[in-house]
């Protein structure tokens, strides 16, 4: 269950940083045997977007550093945290140098290039306050549930458990567990259809959570019957949907199968049409039509 927890968590903040930024997983730290879980970098032309995904979309408006927590961190554990930080930084100074060709002899060869790479924020999420940490890196508080080191550090921690339980903290609440994770479905569940976080979140959590014949959540989320119905419920209309696909792929080939043995030739324009249609009826009524038919005309309603 932990190495799935993380997995989700890592796909979870990539796929919905992919929305606004370059967002990847496992990024390799080349001097270093360590990985970044998340590496953003924001997307200009996609600000306004950016300023809708709530807590996620702030945290995102800088390059950035994504390391999530299924326990509270210790102390040492923000350390190798910050290890990764830094060296990551001089890793993007070292491509940048490269990037800008050989450097002068008259210029430190371990110096930024002239236009300065911007040292990446680091986003430490967790689920409980991490008295340590705040401490030691001297933490301020500057919105419930997240706070700001000393400015040097670029670090920002995140308490799930402080966030308010609003939509603005809904996508990072469902990193947590137990309660914190039970009322973060609830909240996502209560929210349209057409809601960008529920098009991010709501594979992922089947996949992670429904994907093995275990329970559909783990005992230790304590999730209500009601949630465990949703998940099931959406889970069945994704196989669905997945039989229909297959089913409509299947009834394409038979149509062009019928129509080369008929001896009726295809333009391009309509092998693609009959190949994108992903209505079974519909091309299982082209396909009736197809093995009796002399032309496509006869076959096709809007494509001759």
């Amino acid at each position: 269950m932990h190495n799935r927890s993380d997995q989700f968590s890592k796909n979870l903040l990539r796929d919905g940083l992919s929305l606004v930024s370059a967002a990847e997983t496992e990024v390799e730290v080349l001097a270093a045997t360590q990985k970044i879980d998340v590496y953003s970098v924001p997307d200009p032309a996609r600000q306004a977007e950016r300023a809708a995904m709530g807590l996620l979309g702030e945290l995102s408006a800088e390059p950035s550093l994504f390391e999530p927590f299924h326990r509270t961190p210790s102390l040492r554990q923000i350390r190798q945290c910050l290890r990764k930080q830094l060296t990551w930084h001089h890793e993007l100074e070292r491509r940048a140098r490269s990037a800008a060709g050989s450097v002068a002899p008259d210029e430190d060869a371990d110096a930024p290039p002239q236009s300065a790479v911007d040292f990446p924020a680091l986003v430490v999420i967790g689920p409980g306050r991490p008295e340590t940490v705040l401490d030691a890196y001297r933490c301020e508080p500057v919105q419930p549930g997240v706070y700001h080191a000393v400015p040097g550090l670029m670090m920002r921690v995140v308490v799930l458990a402080e966030l308010p339980r609003t939509r603005a903290t809904l996508l990072l609440r469902l990193l947590g567990s137990g309660r914190l994770l039970r009322d973060a479905l609830a909240d996502l569940a209560a929210l349209p259809d057409d809601a960008w976080e529920k098009s991010v979140a709501k594979p992922l959590l089947v996949h992670f959570r429904l994907g093995r014949r275990e329970p559909a959540i783990d005992k230790e989320d304590d999730v209500s019957a009601e949630i465990r119905a949703w998940f099931e419920e959406y889970e069945r209309k994704l196989r669905a949907e997945e039989r229909k696909e297959g089913r409509a792929e299947e009834a394409a080939r038979a149509v062009l199968t019928a129509l080369r043995v008929r001896g009726i030739t295809v333009p391009d324009v309509a092998r693609e049409r009959i190949l994108a249609e992903k209505n079974p009826e519909t091309l299982e009524r082209w396909l009736e039509r197809a093995v009796v038919a002399a032309s496509l005309a006869e076959v096709l309603d809007d494509l001759s």
